[in-house]
Order: C-alpha cells, then sequence, then structure tokens
C-alpha cells in the first residue's frame, strides 16, 4: 500500500496511538499499515508472537513511525490487562482501539461441539468486550476522548446459516457497539463497526473456502471483491479527526451484496456429506499449523 491508495492526507493521525487486535495478518495489518502511514503510533497484537513482531519489522522498514508487536490471548480478561498495562506505560494511553481479532470456520451446526463453539465466541465476543471495557474504564478514569472500532459483518442483521457461533457472536459486539456508544458518548468515546464484505485473505480462505481455488465474490452487484484500500480508507475515517459525529453506526462495506444475496452462507446448503468431511479435513489441517506457530 502506498499514501496514493490513501484519501486523507499525510500526518492526519500524527498523535494517535491506536491498538488492533489480530493485527498481524489480513484485515487487522491492512487497518494498522494505513493507520501507521498517516502518522498514528501502532500497537498490533496477537496469539502468535512471532507473527505480529515479524509484521511490526516490516512495517516499520516500509514506513518508519513505531509499531510494536504484542504476544496476547484476548481470551483471557488479565492477558489483555497486563498488556494495556504495558501499553499505557510505553508513551501514555491509546487513544484508539480496533476490535479485529477473529476466529471463524465453516460447519454445519449439528457438528459442532461445546469447545467449537467456544473456540469462535471467546475471541469474538468475550475478547472484544474485555478490551473494549479494560481501555474503556483507562479512558473513562482518565476523562479521555478516544474511538473503537470493531470488525462485523452484515450477518448481524439477518445471521448466517453454517457459521452460527460467529453470527451469534459478532451479533453480540454490534449490541455492544450501539449500546457503549450512548452509555460513553457524553465522555468523549465514540463506538462504530464496519462490516465488511468479501476481501479474501489467506486465514478466511482457508476456513470458509476449505474447498481451495479462488475466493469469488458471487452474486456481488459490483462482480468482484473488496480492495485492501477501500477497507483501509472507511477504518481511518472512523478512527480520524473529521468523524466525531459518526458514533453508533455499523457500516457495511461489500458492494451491496447483503441487499442482493444477503451476504451469508446460505448456498451451502447444496452441501452433502462428502463436502462436509473435506472441509472438515482441510480445516483441520489448517488449525493444526497456526497450534504449531503459537508454540514457536
Amino acid at each position: 500500500m502506498t499514501l496514493d491508495d490513501l484519501m486523507f492526507k499525510p500526518g492526519l493521525m500524527a498523535g494517535q496511538r491506536v491498538l488492533v487486535t489480530g493485527g498481524g495478518t489480513g484485515l487487522g495489518r491492512v487497518m494498522a499499515e494505513a493507520l501507521l502511514m498517516l502518522g498514528s503510533e501502532i500497537y498490533i497484537c496477537g496469539r502468535r508472537g512471532a507473527v505480529v513482531q515479524q509484521t511490526a519489522d516490516e512495517l516499520m522498514a516500509q514506513h518508519g513511525g513505531k509499531v510494536v508487536g504484542l504476544a496476547c490471548d484476548i481470551r483471557q480478561a488479565e492477558s489483555i490487562t497486563e498488556m494495556l498495562d504495558g501499553i499505557w506505560a510505553d508513551g501514555g494511553a491509546l487513544t484508539g482501539l480496533i476490535n479485529n481479532a477473529a476466529g471463524n470456520f465453516i460447519s454445519r451446526t449439528e457438528d459442532l461441539s461445546p469447545r467449537a463453539f467456544d473456540a469462535v465466541a471467546n475471541i469474538v465476543f468475550r475478547g472484544s468486550f474485555y478490551t473494549t471495557l479494560d481501555c474503556g474504564k483507562r479512558w473513562l478514569a482518565e476523562g479521555r476522548k478516544a474511538s473503537v472500532i470493531s470488525i462485523l459483518t452484515t450477518w448481524v442483521w439477518n445471521g448466517s446459516p453454517f457459521v452460527v457461533p460467529s453470527a451469534m457472536a459478532k451479533a453480540g459486539v454490534h449490541a455492544m457497539t450501539q449500546s457503549l456508544a450512548v452509555e460513553w458518548a457524553n465522555r468523549g468515546i465514540r463506538l462504530n463497526a464496519i462490516a465488511p464484505g468479501l476481501f479474501p485473505t489467506e486465514g478466511m480462505s482457508a476456513r470458509l473456502n476449505p474447498g481451495g481455488g479462488e475466493h469469488k465474490a458471487e452474486r456481488n452487484p459490483m462482480d468482484r471483491t473488496g480492495r485492501m484500500p477501500e477497507l483501509a480508507n472507511l477504518a481511518v475515517y472512523l478512527m480520524g479527526p473529521g468523524s466525531e459525529y459518526v458514533n453508533g453506526q455499523t457500516i457495511a462495506i461489500d458492494g451491496a451484496q447483503y441487499q442482493a444475496s444477503g451476504g451469508n452462507f446460505a448456498s451451502l446448503r447444496e452441501w452433502g456429506d462428502a463436502e462436509w468431511t473435506k472441509a472438515r479435513g482441510s480445516i483441520a489441517d489448517r488449525n493444526a499449523k497456526d497450534r504449531a506457530a503459537r508454540t514457536t
């Protein structure tokens, strides 16, 4: 990404300090990069410490500035507190938070175990709330203004078969966004959310398109997938100084796919046992690789 990909003036985010959860890869990395390029100090966290550190090093080598990679499991409230204590000690309070960390995979709901449900819900639902609450308590105690963005999906409006844990968890974060936007507005803290359509990333495709091949935007009115700078520009706008009156909103960026098709996984009703067996095997292989990366 270059400054030509962004619609904002250089230095727009100077003096801002933003934490991006799940910022080592995918959409989190893209948003972190855009904010860095516009002058923000960035903290990125994830369970794979080596991955977030590599990303931090690469972004600073390319763009300069300050990016700090932190290993943190946001499923654990005490881990979040320890991480935020370190961030506050390293230059002061955050000014922004992006709840981007997520887990998801396609599955027939009858095939899910409680552990499989928790694998998604503990990151998306609990992790987003724990991180928002810990940051929020600090901002409120210090009388600081701040902005929170949560990455959701259009399923918060209509649900989605075959990703029920994600649909439930993200609907909860959607409710959190609307609720705290009102509760904290008069103390200078805004909460908004982005509901991206298909922005293909390696991690997303491995678990939501386990059959392999190109992840295409089927039935999209614009006949294409999203481009990363488009998402980055929306995130910068919501986090930046020109959007102070935008609060409590979830904004879709999906080329009108939600309006045209519902934007969910209803088409997988056509799958049979063979397709689901193949998908489970592919997802299990990817999970094993990720677990290995967290232990190295």
